[in-house]
């Protein structure tokens, strides 16, 4: 079992899958959207309490919100990367040319099977399957499949702050993108657009702290810790983020978020605001905390997804959303 398992870490790390990944995530993320839109469009128009011209205002408005969710969450890791200064993702042809060199070697230097060298001449260019990855697993040599597929990186504590750093900025990006895009929709849809302002910032400020900042915080102060215990397996440092991330995040997050409202932005309103509490439906938006932990453990395929977890604190942002 647990061979199959670092098998398949193996399978998702190939440089080319994650490389394809990232490029196709435009893709991804307008069909996820369009997708969405039908789901929500759906929700409006079965309303029966609203007139037509209100459900085409109401769509109108989320629309473009999600339209702003999507591409601040796809700009967001050039930015972050640009601000923090961290590389960014290999392209495509730069592992290609490293596959060729590497391949070219070995197949150079020793002697191999003709199913061997198939798959070698396909890994050059192309993602390999799970069998033929865990083929040339059990039947060529551990170095050389260290060199063509990276183990993760193991984060040391003088580059979690760094990473830190990024995947804040990253979520930032998400969250400012959605309330810009929300505030944009509700003035061309909306009468009253200036009073609903202070609940699209509000809810920017609890799907920061609570959902990405606070959780980053947590996860990275937990990694730190472990190191100094000199922690050094994957699945303990990741549980140990894992209580980070309760401790500092769902817990913490969502008192410091409401707090902030309560003392800066409640007191611009004019009605009694709505205090924002942590809900079921929130469980869901921590699934970017998985991505923390996994990109903060080393583990490189989750990057290229983070656009569309951060995206939905971005739309929840740009709608006000208040339970």
């Amino acid at each position: 079992m647990i061979n199959k398992i670092k098998t398949l870490g193996k399978f998702l790390d190939q440089p080319i899958l994650i490389s394809k990944l990232d490029k196709s995530m435009p893709k991804i993320m307008l069909g996820g959207g369009v997708f969405a839109l039908g789901k929500i469009g759906k929700d409006i128009f079965e309303k029966k309490d609203k007139s037509q011209e209100e459900k085409k205002q109401e769509f109108t408005n989320k629309a473009l919100v999600l339209t702003f969710a999507i591409i601040s969450s796809l700009l967001a890791p050039k930015i972050a990367s640009k601000l923090t200064k961290r590389n960014p993702l290999e392209s495509y042809n730069q592992i290609v040319n490293n596959n060729k060199k590497i391949i070219n070697e070995y197949i150079k230097n020793n002697n191999l099977s003709e199913k061997t060298k198939k798959i070698l001449d396909k890994a050059k260019e192309k993602t390999l399957n799970y069998k033929e990855v865990e083929f040339l697993i059990n039947n060529s040599d551990k170095n050389f499949i260290n060199k063509l597929i990276p183990n993760p990186d193991n984060i040391q504590s003088k580059d979690i702050f760094k990473e830190i750093g990024y995947l804040s900025i990253y979520g930032a990006t998400s969250v400012v993108g959605g309330i810009l895009g929300g505030v944009g929709a509700d003035i061309i849809t909306k009468e009253d657009y200036k009073k609903r302002v202070p609940d699209k910032i509000n809810e920017g400020i609890y799907q920061y702290l609570a959902n990405i900042f606070m959780c980053n915080i947590g996860a990275g102060g937990a990694l730190a810790i472990l190191e100094k215990l000199n922690i050094d397996s994957k699945g303990k440092r990741a549980l140990g983020m894992t209580l980070g991330i309760i401790l500092t995040g769902v817990v913490g997050g969502s008192k410091i978020a409401n707090l902030i409202s309560k003392k800066l932005i409640n007191p611009l309103q004019k009605e009694e605001p709505r205090e924002r509490k942590p809900e079921l439906v929130d469980l869901g938006l921590h699934t970017d905390d998985i991505a923390t932990v996994s990109l903060l453990s080393g583990l490189k395929w989750i990057e290229p997804a983070l656009p569309v977890l951060y995206s939905v604190s971005g739309y929840k942002s740009g709608i006000g959303y208040r339970n």
